[in-house]
C-alpha cells in the first residue's frame, strides 16, 4: 500500500502514512500563468502499478483548485496501473448544497462525488459529512466518519467542570449527544434560522439551564463563525461561565475566529481535516483505522 499526499493535505498525508506504515509520496504541483493546475505522480519514488493506493485531498479554500488537483491524481494513478484506489476528503467541499433549496440550482454534492467515482475511484472515504445520504450519490462503497471522539476527548483533557454540550441547531443534536456521552455531561441545541436568499443567520433562545456553567458549542463546520457568535451571545446573556467552540471543519472565513472571540467565545478548537491556528487534533488515527478495515488484503 502507498499514501500519495495531494498539495492540500501533504502533512495529514504523512500522518496517516505513518499510523499505517507505508510509504508517503507528496504529489508534485504547480499552477501556470494561465492559471491552470499541474500535478505529477514521481514515479522515480515508487511505481505504484498493482499497489493499492491511499490518496489524501482535502476540499477547503480554493477549494476548485483542489478539486481539479484530485481529479488529476486519481486519473493519473489509474493510468499508472495502480490496484485499488481508495480516495480520501477529509473535508469534503460543497457538502451544504445536497438538494435543490431554490428552483434553477444543481446539487453540487452529486456533481462532485459522482465526477471523483468516474475518474476511476473504488472507495470513497470523508470525515463528518454535512448529510450522510449525500454518499447515496455514489455506486462505489463510501464511507463518512466521525471526528466527534476525538474532539470529545481533547477537550475531556481540559478539565471542565459543569459542561453543556450545545448543538447549534437540531441537526446537530446528535454529535452533541455523542459528545455529552464521552463527556458524562448534559447536552440541548438552539433553534436555528437561515434566510436561503441573503444567508443570514438568526437563532431562538430556549430556556436552558446554563449560569454558571461551560458551554461547549459543537458542529461540523464553523465557517464564519457566525452561527458560533451569535450562540455563544445568547449563552453569555443567559449566564454561562465560559463558553468553547468545537468542530471537526474550521474553514474560519475572513475575521471568523475575531468574531466568535468578540461574541464571548474564549476558546476554538478544530481537527486538521483543514489546517489552521485552532486545528489541534488530528484524525490521522480514525481514517487508518477505516482504511484497515476496507483494504484487506485480496
Amino acid at each position: 500500500m502507498i499514501v500519495v499526499g495531494g498539495p492540500a493535505s501533504t502533512k495529514l498525508a504523512s500522518n496517516v502514512a505513518r499510523e499505517l506504515g507505508v510509504q508517503c509520496i507528496s504529489l508534485e504541483y504547480k499552477v501556470f500563468p494561465d492559471g491552470e493546475s499541474y500535478i505529477r505522480y514521481p514515479l522515480e519514488s515508487c511505481d505504484v502499478k498493482g499497489e493499492d493506493v491511499v490518496i489524501v485531498q482535502s476540499l477547503y479554500p480554493p477549494q476548485d483548485k483542489h478539486f481539479v488537483e484530485l481529479l488529476f491524481a486519481i486519473d493519473a494513478l489509474r493510468h499508472l496501473g495502480a490496484g485499488r484506489i481508495a480516495v480520501v476528503v477529509p473535508y469534503l467541499a460543497y457538502s451544504r448544497q445536497d438538494k435543490v433549496f431554490l428552483p434553477g440550482e444543481n446539487v453540487s454534492v452529486r456533481t462532485i462525488l459522482r465526477s471523483i467515482e468516474r475518474m476511476g475511484a473504488d472507495y470513497f472515504l470523508t470525515i463528518d459529512i454535512h448529510k450522510e445520504e449525500s454518499l447515496n450519490f455514489l455506486s462505489i462503497p463510501s464511507f463518512n466518519i466521525t471526528a466527534v471522539p476525538l474532539l470529545s476527548n481533547y477537550i475531556k483533557g481540559l478539565r471542565l467542570e459543569e459542561i453543556l454540550v450545545l448543538a447549534p441547531d437540531r441537526g446537530a443534536l446528535w454529535r452533541a449527544e455523542m459528545a455529552s456521552r464521552f463527556l458524562g455531561a448534559e447536552y440541548d441545541y438552539l433553534e436555528k434560522y437561515r434566510d436561503r436568499s441573503t444567508g443570514e443567520v438568526s437563532v431562538k433562545p430556549k430556556s436552558l439551564s446554563v449560569k454558571g456553567r461551560t458551554v461547549v458549542i459543537i458542529d461540523d463546520i464553523i465557517s464564519t463563525g457566525g452561527t458560533v457568535a451569535l450562540a455563544a451571545k445568547v449563552m453569555k446573556e443567559l449566564g454561562a461561565h465560559k463558553v468553547i467552540a468545537a468542530c471537526t471543519h474550521p474553514l474560519l472565513v475572513g475575521n471568523a475566529l475575531e468574531k466568535m472571540y468578540n461574541s464571548g467565545v474564549e476558546r476554538v478548537i478544530g481537527t486538521n481535516t483543514i489546517p489552521s491556528t485552532v486545528s489541534v487534533v488530528d484524525v490521522a488515527e480514525i481514517i487508518v483505522e477505516k482504511l484497515k478495515s476496507i483494504l484487506k488484503p485480496n
